[in-house]
């Protein structure tokens, strides 16, 4: 079996708690998404926090998460939600969502 068949591809819907608005949150997290190659987008909420849907190979979207725990320079993350869901493959580009 070829080693790329065993990709296991996921989605995680995230809810991330802190300082994440008016820190360039947004940015960071669709920059470093794109780089590792994932689908999805990303938004602030009304309570202050940001909700993330991203998508692609298990591995990469954990990479992700621990970019998350951190954030950007600016940032303080107080606790990250994380919800794990079957991939759809309807997000080819992760996007920043107003």
């Amino acid at each position: 079996m070829n080693p790329a068949e065993l990709v296991e591809v996921v989605a995680a819907q995230v809810v991330v708690s802190g300082r994440v608005q008016g820190v360039c949150y947004r940015a960071f997290t669709q920059e470093a998404a794109l780089e590792l190659g994932l689908g999805g987008w990303v938004r602030n909420l009304p309570d202050g926090g940001v909700y993330a849907e991203i998508e692609g190979p298990r591995n990469k979207v954990e990479k992700l998460l621990e970019r998350l725990r951190v954030g950007p320079s600016r940032a303080v993350v107080t606790d990250l939600k994380i919800t794990w869901k079957a991939a759809t493959g309807n997000r080819p580009r992760f996007n920043i969502v107003e």
